[in-house]
């Protein structure tokens, strides 16, 4: 069983004076695989002390030798991914084989692309040529406090800690108290490849303990977050007294327009997008707005796939789905799905309690509505689950007004043969991030969402810039020399 009970402070590895822990079950078996720490005020205040101390030395280091520490990290992670694969589907109920190719390469492949990202990243800027004397300056902004979900672990940490380090900032990190194992491994590969003491931090802790504390503590300059609408609500309101830089990445509700010109795939792979990492995916596409022409068609298809998509435990090899991660989040499917039936969606497959061959496991059957209607709950709220909500539209104009009609705005999708029509509709949809004919966006593409999906950007020199202040100065010396 795996005990956390030290948090990463200042170099060390430190106890806890705080009693509060939290036990982590298996999503698969229901049975007792861990225990964490919950830190408390006195925790946060020491991570962030630390952090303090050590700021003016990592912000004025020189830029090699920041991404030295990345590519040691790298390395170090590398030669330790099958340990984070497990920790992975240990924690948060990731099939094996999934954790292995998609949840822990993730972290990899972050760290890779903001290495090339600083490559080309301009620390000093020339205002313009009317002004040969003006520079514009991006600094850190100092200590940074990350909190991150428990759905793609590394892949949000990764993509909040690698940019922190890269422009200069200390951190503390509060992982989600789902998924603790992977961020102490983390902790573990960072302190190997030779961090200072005190640039990164690990506390581990609940929202309403130390993530509260961080959120509006005064020596915090930055708060990134990765979660819910809700709690970014929270974070929001909790750092205003503070007037900290706010960054968010929050829920989503994707629509993915279908018209009858898509390609063949298009509905398998809707269905697929939808389902994958068992429904739990910000950006997933759990709106299909189907042009009706080939409305039961689509239909017909999503039911083929669902009922062939298979549900197992996450030690199992294969390409299943596994359960969704605690018995809150199991029982909150199942009352959107008990919604959608009372409030008059036709359920096509799938639906209420778990797939028949389990009796315990927070397994939820792959289930697809079909005849929703946009104003439902279950094409409103963002379910968290393998539940996919089929939505007809006549015509190009019906498709965009239900797409941007949600409180939502992360990422949208359109399948069409027309390239015409997707540049069209793309530059209507009302999100942060548009996905076409199943081509996913490129490396160091900026991730994020509008309204209450958040405004933050992770990825790329935007990921970067995030972390940064822009300072304009004026009288620089010899303007050939940045």
């Amino acid at each position: 069983m795996h005990e956390l009970r030290r948090f990463y402070i200042g170099g060390h590895w430190v106890s806890t004076q705080s009693a509060a822990e939290h036990v982590l079950v298996s999503p698969s078996t229901e049975e007792t695989v861990g225990i964490v720490s919950l830190g408390n005020s006195d925790d946060v205040n020491a991570a962030v002390a630390a952090a303090k101390a050590a700021f003016p030395a990592w912000a004025t280091a020189e830029l090699q030798e920041r991404v030295r520490l990345i590519e040691r990290i790298h390395s170090i992670y590398s030669a330790r991914i099958e340990e984070i694969a497990q920790a992975i589907s240990t924690e948060m109920g990731a099939p094996i084989d999934f954790a292995r190719t998609r949840q822990a390469p993730a972290a990899q492949r972050h760290m890779a692309n903001f290495l090339e990202a600083v490559k080309r990243f301009r620390f000093i800027r020339p205002l313009g040529d009317h002004a040969p004397h003006d520079r514009i300056l991006m600094e850190p902004v100092g200590v940074v406090g990350l909190i991150t979900p428990w759905n793609w672990p590394m892949h949000q940490v990764a993509l909040k800690v690698i940019p922190a380090l890269l422009t200069g900032c200390t951190m503390v990190l509060k992982p989600s108290e789902f998924a603790p194992l992977s961020s102490s491994l983390l902790a573990e590969i960072i302190h190997d490849a030779g961090a200072p003491a005190g640039v990164f931090n690990l506390v581990h802790g609940d929202g309403e303990g130390a993530g509260s504390v961080l959120v509006s503590h005064p020596d915090i300059a930055m708060i990134s977050f990765t979660g819910s609408t809700g709690a970014g609500r929270k974070v929001l309101k909790g750092a205003a007294d503070t007037f900290k830089r706010v960054s968010l990445e929050l829920g989503g509700k994707g629509a993915n327009v279908v018209f009858a010109d898509a390609d063949g795939q298009a509905i398998e792979r809707g269905v697929k997008q939808c389902f994958s990492n068992s429904g739990q995916s910000c950006n997933a596409p759990t709106r299909m707005l189907v042009e009706r022409s080939i409305y039961e068609h689509a239909i017909e298809t999503a039911r083929q796939v669902a009922e062939a998509t298979l549900v197992g435990a996450s030690d199992m090899s294969g390409p299943h789905l596994g359960p969704v991660v605690s018995a809150r989040q199991f029982e909150r499917v199942q009352s959107l799905i008990e919604t959608g039936i009372r409030e008059g969606a036709r359920l096509v497959t799938g639906g209420l309690g778990r797939p028949s061959e389990f009796n315990k496991g927070y397994f939820v059957r792959p289930t697809v509505f079909a005849d929703v209607a946009n104003s439902m709950t279950i094409a409103q709220e963002e379910i968290f689950g393998p539940v996919l909500s089929i939505i007809p539209f006549d015509s190009e104009d019906e498709a965009v007004e239900i797409a941007n009609s949600t409180l939502y705005g992360l990422t949208n999708y359109v399948q069409s043969q027309d390239p015409e029509k997707r540049n069209r509709v793309a530059r209507r949809l009302h999100s942060g991030m548009v996905e076409m004919n199943g081509q996913p966006r490129g490396a160091g593409a900026p991730f994020g969402g509008v309204r209450h999906s958040g405004g933050g950007r992770e990825g790329g020199a935007w990921g970067l810039e995030e972390f940064m202040i822009v300072k304009s100065v004026s009288g620089w010396g010899d303007p050939t020399i940045s």
